[in-house]
């Protein structure tokens, strides 16, 4: 009897756990870039009364007799599915047509190295100093044009994006390409200007990035080696200005797996019930 308390209580925790994922869900169905995410449940323990044995030529053999204790929580996974694309008109709003993250500078470690985040939100903007930044104000990564006008973007250290000190306030009708490339027209004498080029990573196992909120991922461990490109090389898409990414959560699969779910939450509490009544008759046996 006590077994199947704790096998209820097992239950409700899992079952919760997983509305609490599907709410999440729900909540982020209208934001740009957002990854669903789903719950997957595995049975915990089990108590052996009674092995296995062998036959032995005059008794056939037995099977094990075990008692579980519920389940709990197997894994939290992001479904990487790519959405649809939401059309802005904003031509600085760029949707990663195939894989990819866009590349934004978090700061530096203790080595002194670049550390990044990544996300699937391209609303980007120049601000005053003429850093690109993204709807958060992070500054986005790739790679800066040079005297000539070519752009090499580093496939470990992609640099931040800005435009020349001299050219800052210079620069408008800006204009971004399929592959990454920004230009500017030079409001002095009309030439049109390279900026640089955005980067896009490359992330081998996307599944291992850790969500820190504001649409942004960090790479942690198990993500593999993160290399960038520009869009449309290596394993990265190409870039579709003027849209964004849609949330790829399905409402019709999140409201039936919410049905599920309660009833399986309602399932375990019944359990946890029927238990205490049977307890209760045994406690007042002897009354």
């Amino acid at each position: 009897m006590m077994r199947s308390l704790y096998s209820g209580v097992a239950g409700l925790k899992a079952h919760q756990t997983e509305m609490d994922v599907i709410g999440n869900n729900i909540a982020n169905v209208n934001t740009y870039g957002f990854k669903m995410s789903r719950v997957t449940f595995r049975d915990v323990y089990y108590q052996t009364l009674a092995g296995a044995s062998a036959g032995n030529g005059v008794l056939g053999g037995s099977n094990p007799t075990q008692i579980g204790y519920g389940s709990n929580i197997a894994s939290v996974d992001v479904i990487n599915s790519q959405s649809g694309m939401a059309t802005t008109g904003q031509s600085s709003d760029l949707y990663i047509d195939g894989e990819g993250y866009f590349v934004i500078q978090d700061g530096v470690d203790t080595d002194g190295n670049s550390t990044y985040l990544y996300t699937r939100v391209g609303s980007l903007s120049f601000d005053g100093e003429g850093n690109l930044v993204d709807g958060n104000k992070r500054i986005v990564c790739g790679g800066n044009a040079d005297s000539s006008g070519e752009v090499t973007i580093d496939p470990e250290n992609p640099e931040p994006i800005k435009i020349e000190d001299d050219l800052v306030g210079k620069l408008g009708s800006f204009e971004f390409s399929a592959d990454g490339t920004i230009t500017g027209v030079n409001s002095e004498d009309g030439t049109v200007v390279t900026i640089g080029k955005i980067a896009l990573a490359d992330i081998p196992n996307p599944q291992g990035l850790t969500q820190i909120g504001g649409s942004y991922y960090k790479a942690m461990n198990n993500t593999g080696v993160i290399s960038c490109y520009a869009p449309g090389e290596g394993t990265v898409g190409s870039l579709v200005p003027g849209s964004l990414e849609t949330s790829n959560v399905d409402l019709a699969n999140e409201f039936a797996q919410m049905i599920i779910t309660q009833r399986g939450f309602q399932a375990n509490s019944k359990i946890i019930t029927v238990s205490d009544e049977m307890l209760e008759t045994l406690v007042g046996m002897k009354r």
